[in-house]
């Protein structure tokens, strides 16, 4: 186990996840047919070209699943009871094929669950960077976190 126990947590930790991770062609194109997404701009090379990119984008929910991925070795793995939901999700760049992606989080907030004693809300601002520095996504996660055992 590699994740935190909610009483590890401080507001104000900071992460910058060890993995990175290239995207490929068959990332995209896997996961666009897999959740039967058609769009072009991520399955068609023609269509792509054709646009204002001029290349095949990455489908932008693939973006989104990696950054959080990336995350978990270190935030929530082995201590995670549920993911409570995913907030202000937003895309300020595109990601491309062959893009080398990287992940931070920040600790957002903490709170105390009225509903389950044995756990805590822990508020994780993730930023997924590409080659360039440039943030491509961007969210907050709010996941229930396990206190650690007596």
């Amino acid at each position: 186990m590699s994740g935190r126990w909610f009483e590890q947590w401080s507001v104000g930790d900071t992460i910058a996840h060890p993995i990175r991770r290239t995207v490929t062609e068959t990332d995209n194109l896997l996961f666009s047919t897999m959740t039967h997404n058609p769009q072009p701009l991520h399955i068609d090379a023609e269509a792509a070209r054709a646009s204002e990119f001029g290349r095949v984008l990455v489908n932008g929910t693939f973006t989104f699943a990696l950054m959080v991925g990336l995350s978990v070795g270190e935030t929530t793995l082995g201590t995670l009871v549920a993911n409570l939901g995913y907030d202000k999700v937003v895309m300020p760049a595109p990601v491309f094929i062959g893009d080398t992606l990287r992940a931070e989080t920040v600790v957002e907030a903490l709170k105390e669950s009225r509903s389950r004693p044995e756990a805590g809300i822990v508020t994780f601002a993730h930023r997924l960077l590409n080659q360039r520095d440039l943030v491509v996504c961007q969210c907050l996660r709010s996941a229930l976190v396990r206190r650690q055992p007596a």
